[in-house]
């Protein structure tokens, strides 16, 4: 069964012992293949969230919950990822920056669908955006090579593409008007 404290130490072991993300991507790969351990030792979700599992300056671990059909808009990490679903499916959109001319500061660059028992690495230059396109709850491990929570990170506006900083706030907000339109189901 999935040990959450034992696959902390893990992936903290992994990212010391290598600063690029293919030893943690090891780690997580082998914990979600087997979805249904992960599921039991995280707890079945019942809301869209960020949890977060663990922090320090050198890795940062969350359990996310993206709610049915919820999107999340063009966001950097500035910092390697490793996303590893565990239940349902996450579509993500990678973008790239375009000339500075451009009215639109990126432009879509390819997609990736990632599915229960996926563990996909992401660069730190990397620019996503997710979407959960099924109608009902995802549920990923997220690990991030360095302290997630304190970086300085950009964001894009969904409409015009203009980039910003990230904005916690906005996200937070996000992930409840989620869970409103879930619980109004």
């Amino acid at each position: 069964m999935f040990d959450r404290d034992r696959f902390i130490a893990e992936c903290c072991e992994a990212a010391a012992a290598d600063p690029t993300h293919t030893s943690v991507r090891e780690v997580v790969a082998r914990a979600v293949r087997e979805p249904a351990s992960v599921l039991r030792g995280l707890g079945e979700p019942t809301r869209a969230g960020v949890e977060l599992l663990y922090r320090s300056p050198q890795i940062c671990i969350f359990n996310l919950v993206w709610a049915p059909l919820m999107s999340v808009f063009p966001h950097n990490h500035t910092m390697w990822a490793v996303i590893g679903i565990y239940s349902g499916r996450e579509d993500n959109i990678f973008w790239r920056r375009t000339s500075v001319a451009d009215e639109r500061q990126i432009e879509a660059a390819g997609a990736r669908s990632l599915c229960a028992g996926d563990a996909e690495p992401l660069g730190p230059d990397v620019i996503h955006s997710v979407l959960n396109p099924i109608d009902r709850l995802t549920a990923a491990i997220h690990v991030y090579g360095g302290d997630f929570v304190a970086a300085e990170r950009s964001e894009w506006d969904a409409e015009t593409l203009r980039e910003g900083p990230y904005d916690f706030e906005t996200a937070r907000r996000k992930f409840e008007a989620a869970n409103a339109a879930l619980a109004a189901r």
